[in-house]
């Protein structure tokens, strides 16, 4: 799964941005969530972690994650590129159309 189809799902939004700022644990987002099974956070930070969106450090026996914010700009640059093409696109045509509605 990439980085895109990763962030669609909003809990999987939502766990990024609890890690935007500061590492936690697995845990600690659980009972952040309150209504996700800890088994539900540890698949959706598995997916997140798979697609480069968290990055993990070992620390001990504890497992800290935190947003790797470069993989996300790099994801939100290509989306306002594509965005920007579509409403250049959007333009055009609406100009064109205002052309000939003016005949």
């Amino acid at each position: 799964m990439d980085l895109f189809q990763a962030l669609a799902e909003p809990r999987r939004r939502e766990i990024l941005d609890l890690v935007w700022e500061r590492e936690r644990e697995a845990g600690q987002i659980h009972r952040a969530l309150g209504r996700l099974t800890f088994g539900a956070v540890s698949q959706h930070l598995k997916v997140l972690r798979d697609a480069g969106a968290v990055r993990v450090r070992p620390d001990g026996r504890r497992r800290l994650y935190r947003a790797d914010k470069v993989a996300v700009r790099r994801l939100l640059a290509q989306l306002e590129r594509m965005w920007s093409d579509k409403l250049t696109n959007l333009k055009a045509l609406a100009e064109a159309e205002a052309k000939e509605t003016r005949r």
